[in-house]
């Protein structure tokens, strides 16, 4: 077999093959309610916390934990492959907006926050996030959502200017 029989060869099971793209990221969101508004009661949580699920999996992401205080909301997933975040981000809170703002008239100007953070998360943390995003009740009796966020912005060394993270 001749040089040029060997490349053609190469280039016919080359191109018989299909190319995996392979990913595994998954992403904390977080998130609040415009101006911080203390708006998510109790008794709708449970439900939009279905819904933010709901939403993530029409995507193409996998809902890991999902909690929400009455002023933001923290979602765990791992992200699509072929979805972009921001779409992600911007599905997630245009769909669960105008889900409750539905749900009754005490939500008939709710808004989410124009801008949110997002922060990867390695295999090995995961559970530990978890549990923080299950125990944000307990976890916002010392500390606002605020001193909370930008706890996070400095652990993962996002710069920021104040004057704009907050709407």
């Amino acid at each position: 077999m001749g040089l040029l029989d060997r490349i053609n060869l190469s280039v016919l099971k080359s191109s018989t093959t299909v190319p995996q793209s392979l990913s595994k990221v998954y992403i904390h969101l977080v998130f609040s309610t415009k101006d911080r508004a203390r708006s998510l009661s109790d008794e709708c949580r449970p439900d939009l916390h279905l819904y933010l699920g709901g939403i993530l999996k029409g995507l193409g992401c996998t809902p890991v934990e999902i909690n929400t205080e009455p002023d933001h909301a923290h979602i765990l997933f791992l992200l699509s492959r072929t979805e972009p975040l921001s779409e992600i981000v911007g599905h997630l809170k245009k769909s669960s907006n105008d889900w409750l703002r539905m749900r009754g008239p005490e939500f008939s100007e709710f808004f989410w926050q124009g801008g949110y953070g997002a922060f990867s998360v390695s295999q090995s943390r995961l559970e530990h996030v978890q549990a923080y995003i299950r125990n944000q009740r307990e976890h916002h009796r010392v500390s606002s959502f605020q001193d909370e966020f930008r706890e996070f912005l400095k652990a993962h060394r996002i710069e920021y200017d104040e004057r704009y993270v907050w709407d």
